[in-house]
């Protein structure tokens, strides 16, 4: 089996692994308490705090520790929201979000916040002169991803991060990095970025792990009440080996991320190239998306269908975010993009990681070519009907 499905989750590295296991074995205590054990434990928290933070060239106390993006993209907004709503109840973000991001916002509409959600263009970039109209005097928050999750669009962060601050200097940037981290450079300062999140388990770290740097100034109120730990930005016991091991990998994905970003462009392009060439199948993504993200649509074809007859013969995709993936409804974010329903509702996401090489696209791509000969007949006879 080839695993193509690393925008869901990668696999952790095995000096990761073994980490993180020395750490839960050895330094198990709490690390807020007073005996040594504590102390040992709270020293080895703060080495990676200082680790992670090198990683985003931000200070330590900058990074607030949380389980995962889910709770720092929440973190974030909700927290931007409920705090600074004395200077307003608007918030901006787009329609082709994570989860985590648009469900969030959804609930504070429901809540009586009000939100705009800017359109995207054809490539799932957002509308700049949208979002310079959309700006005013109430606006708390601007939450714009760095990388699309599944077409691999790439946000102008630069130019976002001016529009934002020249419209309104004190609404906040909040970055969602997930799908960004490791594969392209990363720079908060240039791009403006008052909040930016991250999942461990998308470089290659644990899963449950994650982080939420927030720059010094920003007061975010706490979703988590309880202790004093992250500087009172979260309550709970910190997970020191989760943390060792986040730290490990942030280091070595940031280390690692030009020589990635050049391989994973070259296998990329071989499988848009090849993809290209297959009766059927519609590119979403392009070679100016993200290196790691491929994305498809084979209309009048259920993708499940094709996301099976792909694992008989030993490719692993998937179909839209790992969130929403068992939802049958069509894709929100190919929607956004003009896509019709027929489109929108059979995407195919193949997103790359640091084991594959040239050799692995080549075999996916006659995995491909096999797998629409045999459905082909299916995808026209359901074309027609359309």
């Amino acid at each position: 089996m080839i695993y193509w499905d690393h925008a869901a989750t990668t696999p952790p590295l095995e000096q990761v692994v073994d980490t993180m296991s020395e750490i839960m074995k050895m330094h198990y205590a709490n690390p807020s308490a007073l005996h040594r054990s504590g102390e040992a434990a709270g020293k080895l928290l703060k080495r990676a705090r200082e680790v992670c933070a090198a990683a985003l060239q931000v200070q330590p106390g900058e990074i607030v520790l949380t389980s995962g993006a889910t709770e720092s993209n929440n973190m974030a907004i909700k927290g931007a929201a409920m705090r600074y709503r004395s200077r307003g109840q608007h918030i901006i973000t787009t329609g082709t979000e994570h989860p985590s991001v648009y469900e969030c916002c959804k609930q504070l509409e429901s809540l009586g916040w009000e939100v705009t959600y800017l359109p995207v263009d054809a490539e799932g970039i957002v509308d700049l002169a949208a979002l310079a109209a959309a700006i005013r005097k109430d606006t708390v928050l601007v939450s714009i991803m760095h990388v699309n999750n599944e077409m691999g669009a790439i946000s102008p962060l630069a130019d976002i991060g001016r529009i934002v601050k020249e419209r309104n200097p004190r609404t906040l940037l909040h970055v969602d990095g997930v799908q960004g981290f490791g594969k392209l450079p990363v720079e908060l300062s240039a791009w403006q970025a008052d909040l930016y999140s991250l999942s461990a388990h998308k470089f290659n770290g644990p899963r449950g792990m994650g982080l939420l740097y927030v720059k010094q100034g920003v007061q975010l109120f706490p979703i988590l009440s309880g202790g004093s730990q992250e500087s009172g930005h979260r309550a709970g016991t910190e997970n020191v080996a989760g943390a060792v091991a986040m730290s490990k990998a942030m280091r070595l994905a940031q280390e690692g991320q030009p020589e990635l970003h050049a391989r994973l462009t070259e296998i990329r392009d071989i499988l848009l190239r090849e993809i290209r060439q297959i009766p059927g199948l519609e590119l979403n993504s392009s070679e100016r998306s993200a290196p790691h993200i491929v994305h498809f649509s084979c209309p009048g074809l259920k993708p499940e269908v094709m996301v099976h007859a792909l694992e008989e013969l030993g490719m692993l995709v998937s179909t839209k975010s790992a969130c929403s993936s068992k939802l049958s409804e069509p894709s929100r974010v190919l929607l956004a993009m003009g896509k019709n329903a027929a489109h929108a509702s059979s995407g195919i996401r193949i997103s790359l990681g640091k084991e594959h090489q040239p050799e692995d696209a080549a075999s996916l791509a006659q995995a491909l070519r096999v797998v629409c000969g045999k459905l082909r007949p299916i995808m026209e006879r359901e074309g027609q009907r359309e």
